[in-house]
């Protein structure tokens, strides 16, 4: 008998074309990935991957094994849906990812809360960007995923099997360090203020950010200290400490764990869009639920 985790390693490295690419995909390390591979080897008896120093590709016996083990993983998966619609709420695993914001300050009381009301389904919750968690969605690889959208911002390729559930709209704020002139105000800033201030950018290997910093630069701020990666604890510290302005989802500005200026922005044309995305066909109970506690989480989270 072959182990489906093992098949699925399998799978993965034929996707990606390599075995560190699949190990990132599946949360492995390389060396672990490996001897996972290793074993399945010893268990078909052959070899079926070709290691070479640009990936890996599979041998004659490992494309044999993939289409076949697609077709196992596939079956598993669907039984796995079809007992949880039949276990109701009663057991089974809800899978859920979120990207970092949402996992910090919005999910722990919405999963409090399901977990008090039904205690027996078993969580496990995974850290997406959010068109990773669209696309972990429509994988089957997570039932749930919190994902978000700017405005103004390209929106994400949804998969015709997926349907976005909007549950929460914030504005974007700007931060600063306590006592900045620009956030001593209480009216809306004008963006036209930001002229010639340094702006703490996540543009441009944030796309999702791309069009907000765009409009920014037109206004005048002038990036100063990039952040690549969408780190709003270290860009809201780093705008404490005086390096820069940013602009910051409101939610964002309110958590914050060190101390900054917060001011509302004329116009509130920038904002972001908080949702929850579902595979359209295949929602089960205790992810219905699940979606129903977080409107309600959320719902409270947008209010002053």
């Amino acid at each position: 008998m072959y182990d489906p985790t093992r098949l699925a390693a399998l799978v993965a490295v034929a996707e990606a074309g390599s075995i560190t690419r699949a190990a990132e995909r599946l949360g492995y390390t390389t060396p672990a990935l490996s001897q996972q591979l290793a074993k399945l080897e010893r268990e078909a008896g052959t070899a079926l991957l070709v290691r070479h120093h640009r990936g890996a590709r599979l041998t004659g016996a490992g494309e044999l094994l993939v289409a076949r083990a697609r077709r196992v993983l596939d079956e598993l998966e669907q039984a796995r849906h079809e007992l949880a619609r039949l276990t109701g709420l009663s057991g089974g695993t809800l899978r859920l990812g979120t990207f970092q914001t949402a996992g910090i300050h919005l999910l722990p009381p919405a999963l409090s809360a399901f977990r008090r009301a039904h205690p027996e389904v078993e969580l496990t919750v995974a850290d997406y960007e959010p068109s990773a968690g669209v696309t972990a969605v429509a994988a089957g690889e997570v039932d749930l995923a919190l994902t978000h959208a700017y405005e103004p911002g390209a929106s994400i390729p949804i998969p015709s099997s997926v349907t976005i559930e909007p549950i929460l709209v914030e504005e974007l704020v700007l931060v600063s360090a306590p006592g900045h002139a620009l956030t001593s105000g209480t009216a809306r800033l004008p963006l036209a203020e930001l002229a010639g201030q340094p702006l703490i950018s996540m543009a441009p290997d944030s796309p999702a950010r791309r069009d907000v910093e765009a409009l920014l630069t037109r206004a005048g701020a002038t990036p100063s200290v990039r952040v690549p990666t969408p780190g709003y604890l270290l860009v809201c510290a780093l705008a404490s400490a005086g390096l820069g302005v940013a602009v910051v989802p409101e939610m964002v500005a309110r958590t914050s764990v060190t101390p900054v200026g917060v001011r509302a922005l004329e116009g509130g044309a920038l904002h972001r869009t908080i949702s929850v995305a579902y595979r359209t066909e295949e929602t089960t109970p205790a992810a219905d639920a699940f979606r129903a506690l977080l409107r309600g989480t959320f719902g409270r989270a947008s209010q002053p």
